[in-house]
């Protein structure tokens, strides 16, 4: 693999023109990286931001160098640092490439004013600039002190943000450039890029020049090609856009005084999980851990047609209508994905061909037209190991929000089944499974588990405690009884040929068998006609 600072070097003197990213810790560098870049830029000004301080060397440079530990760890790419004015004077400079050198940091680039530094764009006019004779020092002083050939030293000229002009601007890089610096950031605080190219039309090729137009983005990126400048630098997007993010996420908890909006809109954990790296330490606990976990697996039911759609599913079944442009059971399996669960099996049947999602497990029920849920279930069962697993079952056609799905995943219980408390949830449904409970929706019910008496259509409305979602799960320790008790419902009765589930929970019970009620209040949503397409928007 090539060196890091091998690799800037290659980007200073790249014949194209290169682009670093901002980052200012592990998370947002790794980021960076997965987006493409070739390098990152560890902003002094978004790094201070992260630690709460100002961008005034309130954060110590050794502080500055554990962020920048993190950074190098979590990422493949060079990172060239943004060292302010070298945190002191040239002594300072010496140590700091001393121990950049020794974290893995590519190059360091260093300002030509006094220590401590103001951010360029905070009264700009006003700020003094470093003596050119004590700031060659500074650059003769890294250059001696790298013990990495490739290891780069930019200077970086603020004479225009001084307003000092372009004679002083040049007459600064000419200076650096004999001290040794390989390359020169000409910075600029002006909205056009007047400043910058008027420079780089009377430097010419003399170093490689990187330009940093946080203030003249508004000028085309072509023109930078045009006037053959080495490397761009988006100085601090990365940190402010996750400052726009934070702000609204906070204000939306604080008004709304829930997270079930703003959980669908931002990342799973998941992600967040898999940018730490999480899979490679479950890798690592397989080999050297161990292993008793139990897996999760689900099971989807979709056989029928949906005759309810009409010549909408002529074609093909419901579950594979389009919904905000991909089928529907896309919609549902991406949501058992987000929450970590990848081995799902479902149970194909009418227009079988139609189905054909990747990386799923397909069961194929050909009798579909003359059986029901339950020989579809028998089926799916038999298409699948559940040594050790606990299973999720529920159905290819019925939306939730991917809370829903964690809940029931939490429960310690061998069955325990959603039901929808909301009175209105028998709109949600063609034909609702309405259900009596052991305790209804309370606050009495939030802290006290409660458990399922029995599911039936025909429920007296006193009885009534909600419907039925369609989800069900069944624990690892009670696997054989769940198949034993369908596989003897479908023996005994031909008539449950074409039983639904209902028939299977309801026996379960009668066993003797205690099945948990998780009960939520909508934000669900079962497709059974036309209007359901249009409501499936908020999902």
């Amino acid at each position: 693999m090539v060196r890091k600072t091998k690799q800037l070097r290659q980007l200073l003197n790249s014949q194209y023109l290169e682009f670093l990213m901002e980052a200012h810790n592990g998370l947002s560098a790794k980021i960076v990286e997965e987006a493409g870049f070739k390098g990152i830029w560890a902003s002094g000004l978004s790094i201070s931001s992260a630690m709460g301080v100002r961008d005034n060397n309130e954060a110590s440079w050794t502080q500055v160098l554990e962020v920048l530990e993190f950074m190098c760890d979590a990422t493949s790419i060079p990172i060239l640092l943004d060292g302010d004015t070298g945190y002191g004077n040239f002594n300072n400079v010496r140590r700091l490439v001393k121990k950049l050198e020794q974290r893995g940091i590519a190059g360091v680039c260093i300002e030509d004013k006094v220590f401590p530094k103001t951010n360029s764009f905070i009264n700009g006019a006003t700020q003094p600039l470093a003596d050119i004779g004590e700031f060659c020092g500074k650059i003769k002083a890294a250059k001696d002190a790298q013990s990495d050939e490739d290891f780069v030293v930019i200077a970086r000229i603020e004479a225009f943000i001084a307003g000092w002009g372009l004679p002083e601007a040049l007459k600064r890089a000419e200076a650096y450039h004999q001290a040794g610096a390989d390359g020169i950031i000409i910075h600029s605080s002006l909205r056009v890029s007047d400043e910058i190219l008027a420079f780089k039309q009377e430097w010419g090729d003399r170093c490689p020049v990187v330009i940093i137009p946080t203030k003249y983005y508004t000028t085309p990126t072509q023109v930078f090609r045009d006037y053959q400048f080495s490397i761009v630098i988006w100085a601090n997007q990365i940190c402010r856009a996750a400052i726009t993010a934070m702000q609204q996420a906070a204000k939306t908890i604080l008004t709304e005084e829930s997270l079930l909006n703003i959980e669908e809109e931002i990342i799973p954990v998941s992600e967040v999980f898999r940018l730490q790296g999480a899979l490679e330490l479950q890798e690592a606990e397989k080999r050297y851990l161990p292993q008793n976990k139990k897996d999760i697996t689900a099971l989807l039911l979709a056989a029928s047609r949906g005759v309810e759609f009409g010549e909408l599913t002529a074609d093909k079944p419901k579950c594979m209508l389009e919904l905000k442009g991909e089928p529907l059971l896309s919609q549902v399996v991406n949501h058992y994905r987000t929450i970590g669960i990848k081995d799902i099996t479902v149970v194909r049947g009418y227009k079988k061909e139609a189905i054909n999602l990747p990386n799923l497990n397909y069961v194929d029920n050909d009798n579909y037209d003359c059986t029901g849920e339950l020989m579809s279930l028998y089926l799916g069962l038999q298409g699948i190991s559940l040594e050790k697993q606990d299973l999720i079952i529920g159905y290819g056609d019925v939306l939730f929000k991917k809370y829903i799905l964690q809940l029931l995943l939490d429960t310690e219980q061998d069955f325990a089944i959603v039901v929808d408390a909301d009175a209105k949830a028998s709109l949600n449904s063609v034909r609702p499974d309405y259900v009596n409970c052991s305790l209804p929706n309370s606050q009495k019910a939030f802290y006290t588990d409660v458990y399922l008496q029995k599911i039936d259509n025909q429920l007296l409305l006193p009885q009534i405690c909600g419907i039925w979602t369609g989800l069900l799960k069944v624990s690892s320790n009670l696997q054989d009884v769940f198949r034993h008790t369908l596989k003897g419902l479908l023996v005994e009765d031909d008539v449950q040929q074409q039983g639904r589930m209902p028939t299977l929970i309801n026996e379960l019970i009668n066993l003797g068998y205690a099945v948990q009620v998780i009960y939520i209040t909508g934000n669900w949503l079962d497709v059974d006609e036309i209007q359901d397409i249009i409501r499936a928007g908020g999902f």
